[in-house]
């Protein structure tokens, strides 16, 4: 998973938090010793620098990446019996280390995945699984998908326990394999095969959360607390057909065509949930004028219906956020060019709001489309996974720290599209928030794609935020 996967801090938001920080000379610059530790600086790019030339592509696997981790975590003095690498498969192998505490408090459990996505070499301008510095950037697969916040966990782990820091409770490092595809999830079988190993109070899940750059300055820190939910129908309707020369008004097309605009004509309805509120809340302080005076309207009860229709108009990521949505996205029909279609069929891809049930989905399907021949079913089981709620110690951390670094940067939850590892937590019962120092260019998405680049400057920054922000949450 990636930043691309994180849509839904609006454009409209960091436009004006980005008039706000120019206004403000050099506001959104980092303080000056923000830095990490020089030390620890080059341990963080050496982890970097190893784990991006350790391929971890989908037919290689991730055990090579996580047997070079382990031996790091050895070599800075973290116990034998603490590190374990296994996994269901020799080239599907996951890191789970255990950094131990006083036992105050139930532990934090930090996880990152350390397979990528293919990269050619002649796709690229050079070698994708070469780590390099370049004008200001790290180049190499995985730069922001999502070894350089692996890289970032493991320094900061060294350099905590090489400090003698004792946390207040245990803190566990699960970096794993397969997240990006393939038939052997790490998350997913640690939980089922070891659940004790990464049992924690909540999750710090890197990969959901990060902060976004608005030409060059830093604008939005987000924080996931949910991801809405996939799921796909298919509509079909079928009849006797017949031969094109002698057409009768029923026509399998016809019928699914009519269905298919009432749907386009509806809308789910409005529901905010704690994610969605705080966003609004949170971004109606950068807004101004009517766009500031509808943000704030959707937070009234019952919400403003008049200010969320403007919203939704003005941004299809507000929209997404306020409801369910469905939208036809395949269509088929027919057998031949001279013959009336004996069937018609669609698929309507549901992006559903954590509190939503599919068959509640389905059963407005039905009511929308008003029509008995069009047989609606589910394709496949959705992954259903809850909300985490807000956690006050977590929040009160992301906006110290973020004002201390970033002066300015809006800190607000978000709730993705897309899916990372958290959901098989959350879902397991343990709550999940993406959060991350990594600040990348929303103008500039590269993950997944060529010449995959992180800035240096927001590498080290993104460390040292790290570094503080463990330390908050575990004394």
């Amino acid at each position: 998973m990636s930043k691309i996967f994180r849509p839904f801090i609006s454009y409209g938001c960091v436009f004006f938090a980005a008039l706000t920080l120019a206004a403000g000379a050099s506001a959104a610059q980092p303080a000056k010793n923000a830095g990490p530790v020089p030390a620890y600086s080059k341990l963080a790019r050496d982890i970097f620098k190893e784990l991006i030339e350790i391929n971890t592509t989908l037919n290689i696997g991730s055990t090579m990446a996580a047997e070079a981790m382990a031996r790091r975590l050895r070599a800075a003095g973290f116990p034998e019996n603490d590190i374990r690498v296994l996994g269901p498969r020799p080239n599907n192998k996951n890191l789970v280390a255990r950094y131990r505490g006083r036992g105050k408090l139930r532990p934090v459990l930090w996880i990152g995945h350390l397979d990528v996505v293919q990269a050619r070499r002649e796709d690229w301008s050079f070698d994708p699984f070469v780590f390099l510095e370049k004008d200001g950037y790290f180049y190499g697969r995985g730069t922001t998908d999502m070894k350089n916040k692996d890289a970032d966990l493991v320094a900061n782990f060294i350099r905590l326990k090489q400090e003698g820091f004792v946390p207040d409770r245990d803190l566990i490092l699960a970096l794993t394999d397969d997240e990006e595809g393939g038939d052997a999830n790490g998350i997913q079988w640690l939980l089922a095969n070891h659940r004790d190993l990464i049992d924690a109070e909540y999750c710090i899940n890197p990969d959901g959360g990060g902060g976004d750059l608005k030409d060059g300055k830093p604008i939005v820190m987000e924080i996931q607390t949910s991801e809405k939910i996939y799921i796909s129908y298919q509509l079909e309707v079928k009849n006797k057909g017949g031969h094109s020369s002698l057409p009768v008004p029923e026509n399998a097309i016809y019928r699914l065509a009519a269905g298919l605009t009432r749907l386009a004509q509806y809308e789910f309805p409005l529901r905010l949930n704690e994610t969605t509120r705080t966003y609004f809340e949170r971004c109606a302080g950068r807004e101004t004028g009517q766009t500031k005076a509808d943000m704030l309207a959707m937070l009234k009860t019952p919400i403003d219906t008049a200010a969320a229709k403007r919203l939704a108009a003005a941004s299809a990521s507000y929209n997404a956020m306020m409801r369910t949505t469905c939208v036809a996205t395949m269509l088929s029909g027919g057998h031949a060019e001279n013959a009336l279609p004996q069937s018609a069929r669609a698929v309507v891809n549901c992006r559903m709001l954590p509190d939503d049930t599919p068959e509640n989905v389905l059963a407005t399907l039905e009511r929308v489309l008003a029509d008995s021949q069009i047989i609606v079913t589910r394709i496949g089981e959705p992954f259903l996974s809850p909300l985490s709620l807000l956690r006050k110690d977590l929040m009160e951390a992301l906006d110290r720290l973020t004002a201390a670094m970033w002066p300015g940067v809006i800190v607000t939850p978000n709730m993705s599209t897309g899916a990372t590892d958290g959901r098989m937590l959350r879902r397991a019962g343990i709550p999940v928030y993406g959060v991350s120092g990594m600040f990348t260019d929303t103008d500039d998405v590269r993950a997944h794609g060529k010449d995959e680049r992180l800035g240096v400057k927001e590498f080290y920054d993104g460390v040292d935020f790290t570094y503080k922000f463990i330390k908050a949450l575990s004394r």
